[in-house]
């Protein structure tokens, strides 16, 4: 899967720019990991989940990728159940999940 699966068409302008910079990181595992993420999730976050999200995706992509992966420690202000949802998060088995629904 090279890009999002979704029509952002629906989303209000603030989800849609957030679906767009989840998808358009600067390397190409993290807009798999968190532009799957935005794909499933953005639409069931509540205005303050969706402010963490993009906190979230101001941090630098070799470091959330290495706290995501489990290469470095976590900081404190990533030790959230947003950040804990988007570590367990595993792409190919909501695509899986989407396919067998569809």
């Amino acid at each position: 899967m090279t890009g999002t699966s979704r029509t952002s068409a629906e989303l209000d302008p603030r989800r849609r720019r957030t679906l767009f910079r989840a998808w358009h990181r600067g390397i190409r595992e993290m807009d798999l990991i968190l532009g799957q993420f935005a794909d499933n999730e953005i639409d069931g976050m509540a205005d303050a989940e969706l402010e963490e999200f993009e906190r979230i995706l101001s941090e630098d992509d070799n470091d959330l990728f290495k706290w995501i992966c489990g290469e470095q420690e976590k900081p404190e202000r990533l030790l959230t159940p947003l950040f804990a949802r988007i570590s367990a998060f595993r792409p190919e088995e909501a695509f899986a999940s989407r396919v067998l629904n569809s």
